[in-house]
């Protein structure tokens, strides 16, 4: 007998194993779900249930609720959606009040999805609470300098977040007051002196532990996972600046590397550490990984190996990364190809891969409790993903082509070598942007200059050797 076929039989009388044992009282209904969520055979039985259709630009962040019944979206388009995921209906929209592309929203707890707070390419972290006649008032909280990717609501508070900026800075913030404070700015590591103040570090992902939320990772434009502890952090206005980890985390290989910036991280149900890295891989590190506070101070040779995941491309766009499953028991990631990559978590074996996106999918999201996802990409839409198959699904007949393109396109982003012309032009299409973004700021409704922006992306996009957004639909994601 094929191997392949003994192994999906073998999880198909699993799961009827466990539907008997639920039904005659050896396990407990919640017991069973679990066992049967995390099963390699449901995973592979996963397809598109339904897509989320509004939009009128790339959605660029997507969250479910606590509930799960419930899907907030912002997109390029600075609309803010909250969708009823069953039936797949705009539940209300309202605008940001941001000058350009939001790139993340999240869902306060306890607000009965009114609350929600948002950032964006303007720098601005924002408000939004809805009232019961759907209507949104929001506003101003907070300002970086340069583009706001990543924030992270502390478990089960209806009041506090942080968030993290282009311009290094960290900032926590309490709706109880509506305040905002500057804990510090991420720097460089120095070997001289640990520590460069003069060269803050591009920040993509804030994340906080949901064992501990006194715990918080950031990552930007270096290679190390800086983690930070909240109650060793100085509140004095002298000492606010002062960037002091407790902890560090990077790959034993990318240590000697200046080429890689992560984009995206995720924290496991068991606080295990998952960090995507920009044109290279994604790795799975646990707590006795880290180099502590000063990278510098650690031999290599004694370092462990996290679990690596490979297969995908992460370049064009500011990508995330999630787990899968009950207990965290697959990886997930988006990819430059438009592909969707599950990995099971312990052995980074390939489990499921699905077209997600015509061309680049940023985004997948794990719902809270049972085997659905939800994905989105430079593509106007929402896709949710469920077990809808009747039989199990296989990995693409082309799969191996797919992965060797995506390599091919990480080798040679790496030997990419800028021309004094093409430095040149960059540097034109940096300063249209800038004159766009100020043309936005005096009037929103200026359909133009969103036009000359979408072009600039197109040739950023080329700028990395791809061509994988020469067709289709407006992108004014944002290109890295």
């Amino acid at each position: 007998m094929d191997s392949t076929c003994y192994r999906h039989n073998s999880s198909s009388q699993h799961e009827i194993l466990e539907v008997f044992n639920r039904e005659i009282g050896l396990n407990s209904p919640r017991k069973s779900s679990h066992r049967i969520s995390a099963s390699e055979a449901l995973v592979k039985r996963i397809d598109l249930g339904g897509k989320l259709i509004g939009h009128e630009g790339c959605v660029n962040t997507i969250e479910f609720n606590n509930c799960g019944d419930h899907l907030v979206s912002g997109s390029d388009d600075r609309q803010v959606k909250l969708w009823n995921v069953e039936n797949r209906s705009l539940v209300f929209s309202y605008g940001s009040g941001h000058a350009d592309n939001i790139f993340q929203a999240r869902i306060m707890p306890f607000s009965d999805d009114m609350t929600i707070v948002t950032s964006a390419a303007d720098g601005q972290v924002r408000l939004g609470q809805v009232g019961e006649d759907g209507h949104a008032e929001t506003k101003k909280l907070g300002l970086h300098h340069g583009r706001v990717h990543s924030l992270a609501v502390e478990p089960g508070s209806p009041h506090i977040f942080y968030s993290c900026g282009e311009d290094g800075l960290v900032q926590h913030f309490d709706l109880r007051n509506n305040s905002s404070t500057r804990l510090f700015c991420c720097s460089l590591f120095s070997e001289n002196n640990h520590h460069s103040s003069s060269n803050s570090l591009r920040l993509n992902s804030i994340i906080l532990d949901p064992r501990n939320p006194n715990y918080f990772s950031v990552g930007g434009s270096d290679k190390y996972v800086r983690l930070y502890d909240t109650r060793k952090i100085p509140r004095e206005e002298s000492l606010s600046k002062q960037d002091r980890p407790v902890n560090t985390f990077c790959p034993k290989h990318l240590i000697e590397t200046h080429d890689v910036s992560i984009t995206g991280m995720s924290y496991s149900n068991s606080s295990e550490l998952l960090v995507s890295y920009s044109d290279e891989l994604i790795y799975l590190f646990q707590k006795n990984m880290g180099l502590g506070p000063d990278p510098f101070s650690v031999s290599k040779e004694n370092l462990e190996e996290p679990q690596m995941y490979s297969g995908h491309r992460n370049s064009l766009t500011v990508k995330g990364v999630s787990f899968f499953g009950p207990n965290s028991e697959y990886v997930m990631s988006g990819s430059d190809c438009g592909h969707i990559f599950i990995w099971n978590k312990k052995d980074g074996k390939l489990v499921r891969v699905m077209e997600g996106d015509r061309r680049i999918v940023n985004q997948v999201e794990p719902h809270p409790s049972i085997p659905v996802l939800a994905s989105s990409g430079l593509e106007k839409n929402i896709k949710i993903w469920a077990p809808m198959s009747n039989d199990t699904l296989p990995l693409p007949h082309d799969l191996q082509e797919i992965m060797e393109s995506n390599k091919r396109g990480r080798e040679d982003q790496s030997r990419v070598t800028l021309t004094p012309d093409v430095i040149m032009h960059v540097l034109r299409l940096h300063r249209r942007q800038a004159m766009a973004y100020i043309e936005r700021r005096h009037n929103r409704d200026d359909i133009a200059s969103d036009e000359e922006d979408e072009n600039d992306a197109y040739v950023l996009g080329f700028a990395g050797g791809d061509a994988s957004l020469e067709d289709g639909n407006s992108t004014d994601c944002s290109i890295v």
